[in-house]
């Protein structure tokens, strides 16, 4: 177990997203003490969800570097949010009480991007359970996407879930034609009808619906024309925003999130020549982060 001098020279970094909370503990030397995985940690679905879930993958993370909770007090934190681009969830965030020695509060995607480009300049597309593009550059951010499902996140875990079961209640209204998708998802969701089928998914959050998003890959793989039609509608958006970061020049850029490698081989051949693999991770990014707000 570290000593309390010992302590004072780990920091936390922290990835809160729409699915899951994700953190991590590192020495002074980058090296990687303990992770820990909880809930989801966006506040736009709450503010107590994504507290809670912080909290929790701190204290999973700690218990894993043998390092005692009371020490929490002791480490500084970089936090990383999805949802706190928009300013009032950022501002509520930030007056969080929180139990860290400090905490250095930013968005998901900039320590996404600090984590792919070892804390450099660089651009990322993710494609998890939401998606966007983002690019840092010579200190400015720049954001493509981001607002959120159902209305945006085009390309995401979630939207290629949600065209599924649109195309399936069309298809069981008779309106197209029945496709490989009807069986996979009727059966993932336990089914039969579209009454129940709305049922199911009325009123489900992204993280629902992007539990969908293999079906419809699995379905494309094997040729089926609906969904194949998705994925290459979700697959030529990621392409138009690589194309929209590249004009912001960055030094290097990655595809990150749960779907990239689903997403990966249905990319534009050029598209996929101009990724690089991301370094680390973006609960590293925070760390990251937190050292460059500590100067």
């Amino acid at each position: 177990m570290l000593s309390s001098d010992d302590n004072n020279n780990i920091f936390l970094g922290i990835d809160g997203g729409g699915s899951k909370c994700k953190a991590i503990v590192m020495s002074a030397e980058n090296e990687i003490l303990g992770t820990g995985i909880s809930g989801p940690g966006n506040p736009l679905h709450g503010f107590e969800q994504a507290t809670h879930s912080i909290v929790a993958s701190t204290k999973l993370a700690l218990a894993d570097a043998n390092i005692p909770e009371s020490s929490l007090s002791n480490i500084v934190a970089g936090v990383g949010l999805a949802g706190v681009n928009l300013p009032v969830l950022f501002e509520q965030m930030n007056q969080w009480q929180h139990p860290f020695k400090a905490m250095h509060l930013t968005t998901d995607l900039l320590i996404a991007c600090l984590g792919a480009h070892q804390g450099a300049d660089g651009a990322v597309i993710i494609s998890g359970t939401g998606s966007c593009g983002f690019s840092y550059v010579d200190g400015e951010e720049y954001i493509v996407g981001a607002h959120g499902f159902p209305h945006g996140d085009k390309g995401s875990g979630a939207w290629f879930g949600l065209q599924a079961a649109k195309q399936v209640l069309l298809s069981l209204d008779g309106l197209i034609v029945t496709s490989s998708l009807n069986d996979k998802l009727l059966s993932l969701l336990s089914v039969t009808t579209g009454v129940e089928l709305v049922e199911a998914i009325a009123g489900k959050p992204a993280a629902f619906y992007a539990r969908m998003a293999n079906l419809v890959f699995d379905a494309a793989e094997q040729g089926d024309a609906l969904a194949l039609a998705i994925v290459q509608e979700g697959a030529g958006y990621i392409d138009n925003v690589a194309t929209q970061l590249s004009k912001r020049c960055p030094p290097r850029l990655s595809l990150i999130g749960g779907l990239t490698p689903r997403l990966l081989p249905w990319l534009a051949k050029d598209v996929q020549k101009s990724l690089s693999a991301p370094l680390n991770s973006p609960e590293v990014g925070a760390v990251f982060y937190a050292r460059q707000q500590m100067g």
